[in-house]
């Protein structure tokens, strides 16, 4: 593989191992986006069998990467494959400033999967001329670029042109503006023709609010007008995306074969029964097995799965990711759900919202061995799933934590004076760097694996309700059970924090980022739009406001820079608590204009003066706010018979050269 050999340098590794600080982490860095590379610890540790089994996933992991391209918009996959072309093939001078921007704009549409924001949602400014673009398309080899039959280059450029440099063309992924039409106003590609009243009213009357099973509806399809009526187009195998979700079975079905357990088998051909029909009953049973095989030692996700990128909060993204289980990490997370029960009793919500029953909370730490589709190249720190409320309620719900990706960011991070430029004092520097990282994984625990599996909907409730505030209402949630349980002595008894100075460091670093930091994501004069922000800025600006009488948290003031006190942390405790209650409340009765006021009073305006401030002190530590992954590359290895004898790991500096590795061998539409 000419890829891998060109991009080894000194810090390429043939084989995972342990974790160690000399594992060279960072990739690369550019404009707002840091890339760094993950390690596979133990891998070498694990079975041929499991090994094998890993590898077939991953490559059905990378085999849907077109499907989220071309949900991201609709453009997406032709100005990719234009890229690609260029990089390959440009003959011109690429030691001009013109080239320059130019591959900087590729690097960050190849990190969003398309021409927006992955987090702002806003499209890219392409930094280089339209007469640039036409440049370097007419001097790459017409071959490479991606032409219709007996289509020109001119013709290429005309279409493209407008769409990448007309900055009123197109100009955010989602639209969650209040008061607009969010469908037509958002570029993502799940409607076309249609508004959102139209559509509203289309699922509307397939809803059946006393079915006790709902199926998720629209999550894996796309709506579109056919001579005045509102259809969908079904992703399956022989429908939308059909040539990447047959490559995607195809990968399953050797996994199959690969597999420890009749569970897994059977898991699996359900997934591959779901993708050959797209019936969404089949997904549900499909999420009913996968939930109820509660401790494997290789799993993954793969599938329609978060609705984030959809404005209405109905339709999914195609995502993937593989893993095996940190055994020795996983005790943390095995001692929270075996006090699930317990914490879903003691919540400071109302009796009628708890689950009489917690069942199945499984929850495990984890290693990614493989990235893919909406979780690639930025990757989550944690993740609880199935979402259906019905299959938590009734079967359970696994909660993981991603440890090796969680390990890339905090070694990564180390030393970069990011803490000691927004930390209110030095006590405060001290208690993050020396229970940041315990307190931070266990938030992350907390979150997963008993936050989001807890709480029950009302009978008759719209699961569906919350509409485009479903997402980031359904994470303060889960965010606030963690904050509420982290400060509570139950923690320390459980052994799960070495005191209460930990929780502080929790408390400490959550405010920080919410009333300060994480605004360094957004351009001056922008909304804050992307779910898990508008969480946190919801969380962190209600209870200031709320704890303001008794200065439970405040602003200060020194050398013209502000910085977050926590005067309090006893009260802020009981103020996440009933913040916590009231968000239960509007998720179990579906009280959409109250979950819509909590967001928008709270969760979306920046103050502009904070944010000159924040920007302005960011910009001087020459940091990026994004950060995103390599993967890793893994190879069989066959022995004189032609058997498999192993599977080796290799990692990668090169990051543009995967994207363009990824784009030869996993472009199927």
């Amino acid at each position: 593989m000419v890829i891998l050999s060109q991009n080894a340098g000194s810090d390429t590794k043939k084989s995972a191992g342990v974790v160690t600080d000399d594992f060279n982490y960072f990739v690369e860095q550019f404009d707002d986006i840091r890339v760094l590379k993950y390690n596979l610890p133990g891998f070498e540790n694990l079975s041929l069998k499991q090994k094998e089994y890993i590898y077939y996933l991953s490559q059905a992991a990378l085999a849907g990467r077109d499907i989220l391209w071309d949900q991201n918009f609709r453009h997406n996959l032709l100005i990719r494959k234009t890229l690609e072309a260029i990089i390959e093939s440009y003959s011109g001078n690429r030691e001009t400033l013109e080239y320059k921007a130019f591959l900087i704009y590729a690097k960050k549409v190849f990190f969003a999967n398309g021409i927006h924001h992955h987090y702002s949602s806003d499209k890219f400014n392409p930094g280089f001329s339209a007469a640039s673009f036409a440049n370097l398309i007419n001097s790459s080899e017409k071959e490479k670029l991606p032409l219709a039959k007996g289509e020109s280059s001119d013709q290429l450029i005309n279409l493209l042109t407008p769409v990448i440099f007309d900055e009123k063309l197109f100009p955010r992924k989602v639209e969650q503006k209040a008061g607009t039409d969010m469908v037509s106003g958002s570029s993502s590609n799940f409607y076309e023709g249609v508004t959102q009243k139209e559509v509203e009213e289309f699922y509307a009357a397939k809803t059946s609010l006393n079915d006790p099973h709902p199926i998720s509806l629209g999550l894996n399809s796309r709506v579109v007008k056919v001579k005045g009526k509102l259809t969908e187009e079904i992703y399956k195998s022989g429908g939308k995306y059909g040539k990447a979700i047959d490559n995607i079975i195809q990968w399953i079905e050797k996994a199959i074969n690969s597999a420890e357990t009749a569970k897994q088998k059977d898991e699996l051909k359900i997934l591959i029964e779901y993708y050959r029909t797209g019936d969404l009953k089949k997904w549900d049973e499909y999420n009913i097995a996968w939930a109820k095989n509660t401790d494997p030692m290789v799993d993954y996700i793969n599938g329609f799965i978060e609705n984030y990128e959809d404005p209405l909060g109905m339709k999914a993204t195609w995502e993937a990711i593989v893993d095996y289980t940190d055994i020795e990490a996983t005790k943390r997370s095995k001692i929270i759900t075996a006090n699930a029960q317990w914490f879903e009793d003691n919540s400071p919500i109302h009796p009628k919202y708890r689950k009489e029953k917690v069942k199945g909370v499984a929850a495990r730490v984890i290693n990614i061995a493989m990235l893919g589709g909406d979780c690639y190249p930025a990757s989550p720190l944690g993740i609880n799933l199935p979402n259906a409320n019905w299959i938590r309620k009734e079967i359970g719900s696994k909660s993981v934590t991603l440890a090796n990706i969680t390990i890339a960011y905090d070694v990564a991070s180390r030393g970069n004076g990011f803490l000691e430029e927004f930390a209110f004092d030095q006590s405060e520097v001290d208690r993050i760097k020396k229970y940041g990282s315990v307190s931070d994984a266990l938030h992350t625990d907390l979150h997963e694996c008993v936050g989001h599996a807890s709480g029950k909907l009302a009978h008759g409730t719209d699961p569906n309700a919350l509409k485009n505030y479903a997402s980031p209402l359904e994470e303060a949630r889960a965010d606030l059970f963690a904050l509420y349980y982290i400060m509570d002595l139950k923690i320390i008894e459980l052994r799960l924090l070495p005191g209460e100075d930990a929780a502080k460091a929790s408390y400490d670093a959550y405010l920080r980022n919410g009333l300060l930091t994480q605004i360094v994501r957004i351009k001056p004069g922008k909304d804050i739009e992307e779910a898990h922000m508008r969480n946190r800025s919801a969380i962190c600006h209600w209870v200031f406001e709320k704890g303001k009488a008794g200065k439970v948290v405040e602003f200060v003031h020194r050398e013209n820079k502000t910085f977050v006190k926590i005067n309090d942390y006893k009260k802020l405790q009981i103020l996440f608590g009933e913040l916590l209650k009231e968000i239960q409340r509007v998720k179990s009765e579906g009280d959409f204009e109250a979950g819509k006021k909590l967001i928008e009073d709270y969760g979306v305006k920046i103050d502009a003066r904070l944010h000159s401030e924040i920007l302005e002190r960011y910009a001087k530590l020459n940091l990026a706010p994004y950060t995103g992954f390599v993967n890793p590359y893994l190879t069989l290895k066959f022995d004189a018979n032609g058997s498999i004898k192993d599977v080796c790991v290799e990692y990668t500096s090169d990051f543009l050269s995967q994207m363009i590795y990824y784009g030869k061998k996993y472009s199927f539409l």
